[in-house]
């Protein structure tokens, strides 16, 4: 069964349209890529995806849960299922690593002694372990990437969201990143990551989609070349 469907979708603002009639599949478990220039949609469709936004036209279903028919008050179950990581991390800057994972948790109303097991298991996922008492003020820019990823997976999500992860990181803090992704996509979690960072892509085994004016204009699978 199919964790997300797009079918026909187009968003427009006004007299600016960023999608138009874009229709994608992803599976339980894929891998996919979706490149391109800045400009080209992709942030607009994640926004669609996590139901920010809604489409101007055509539908979005996540895990069961339709664009058209999704109610307010069934957005954060929805949001629960999905983790989203952004290319400026978002991070609290007056918590430390520790708190900022577990703020995710505590939202949910999730257990104390629970909230605890879950947040060191994904910092510990993440290679942060030992860092769990610093502030973000305290760590490297791939170091706050990797509490944010460790935010976006503590709910161990069905589906990863990553926008521009590497964005602001070199290439080589920026392949551990996605060497990470990897790992947690070989758990079972479905990755859908927004890119114009091409040589990370390099040796990466996933679907590869492109974007551009809006449109997805092709896609290729298996070891992108």
């Amino acid at each position: 069964m199919s964790l997300l469907q797009m079918y026909n979708v187009s968003k427009r603002y006004e007299t600016l349209e960023v999608l138009n009639e874009v229709t994608l599949q992803i599976d339980r478990g894929d891998f996919v890529c979706l490149t391109g220039r800045t400009g080209s949609g992709k942030s607009t469709l994640m926004r669609l995806i996590y139901m920010e936004e809604r489409p101007t036209s055509g539908q979005v279903i996540v895990e069961g849960y339709s664009s058209d028919q999704i109610k307010r008050r069934e957005i954060p179950h929805l949001r629960r299922k999905i983790g989203v990581l952004f290319q400026d991390f978002k991070l609290l800057r007056e918590r430390t690593a520790y708190e900022n994972v577990s703020f995710a948790l505590h939202v949910t109303g999730r257990p104390q002694r629970e909230v605890r097991k879950s947040v060191v298991r994904a910092l510990t996922k993440v290679g942060l372990g030992h860092k769990r008492d610093s502030f973000p003020h305290e760590l490297s820019g791939g170091e706050q990437q990797r509490v944010a990823l460790a935010r976006a997976i503590v709910n161990e999500p069905i589906l990863l969201l990553a926008d521009e992860p590497t964005g602001n990181l070199d290439l080589e803090v920026g392949q551990g990143i996605v060497d990470l992704f990897q790992q947690v996509n070989y758990q079972g979690t479905a990755i859908l990551m927004a890119t114009h960072n091409l040589p990370l892509l390099e040796n990466l085994q996933s679907r590869r989609i492109h974007l551009a004016d809006g449109r997805l204009t092709g896609e290729t699978g298996g070891e992108i070349s």
